[in-house]
């Protein structure tokens, strides 16, 4: 709720700034005209920074604690070579990823709100950011393929509000933004798996016996 509303107020705003803008420049006469035109040319750049900004919250869920995200089923198409399926929760959009490896690892980019954000409703947000797989044996991991794919729409058109924050970390006026990771995880033929959010970041439960009984001979 609050992503939706934030991404609706703030290009509501710059449409308003781009209508000014656009009022300020189609006015005339030479010195004030050129104060007008250079105050103009100003909203119009603020007016698109806003759309931009909009443009990228809209591509954020809101954090609900133990909320599933996802799920992720996995064929076994050849030795250490899975075909995983990622099924979205909010939006129902399944696709396959071919991955290789005996272990597979979520990623999602967070952004939490600070300050006066914070005491407005902001809540923190999530954007699924890639699943990769990996070799247990280190020589395997250095010598076999890698396989990483990204979960997000990587051709997005907007301000990255995420990597600003992620690069000024700590510094970065009202928004922070931290990596939120599962363990990594067997895959297994015929394995389902259901992907959560917590407080530390990401988990991964086992959904049915082929899961568990992956689990369960990897960590006993």
């Amino acid at each position: 709720m609050f992503y939706s509303a934030a991404t609706i107020l703030i290009a509501i705003f710059g449409g308003l700034l781009l209508l000014i803008a656009l009022r300020t420049l189609l006015r005339g006469t030479w010195f004030w005209g050129w104060v007008r035109g250079m105050s103009g040319v100003a909203l119009i750049a603020l007016a698109i920074l806003c759309g931009l900004v909009a443009l990228d919250l809209r591509s954020y869920r809101e954090v609900l604690i133990d909320k599933p995200v996802a799920t992720i089923s996995f064929v076994k198409v050849d030795e250490q070579a899975f075909v995983a399926t990622v099924a979205l929760t909010d939006s129902g959009v399944a696709t396959d990823y071919y991955l290789r490896g005996d272990q597979w690892q979520m990623d999602a980019r967070i952004i939490r709100w600070k300050g006066i954000l914070t005491q407005a409703g902001g809540k923190p947000g999530y954007k699924l950011e890639r699943i990769s797989g990996r070799y247990v044996s280190i020589d395997d991991e250095r010598s076999r393929e890698r396989t990483v794919h990204a979960l997000r729409d990587e051709s997005e058109f907007g301000i990255d509000l995420w990597a600003w924050a992620y690069k000024n970390q700590g510094s970065a006026p009202l928004i922070d933004a931290v990596y939120g990771s599962a363990t990594f995880v067997p895959m297994a033929d015929g394995a389902l798996y259901e992907v959560a959010l917590s407080h530390s970041g990401l988990v991964a439960k086992p959904l049915n016996d082929a899961a568990k009984r992956a689990v369960n001979s990897w960590f006993n």
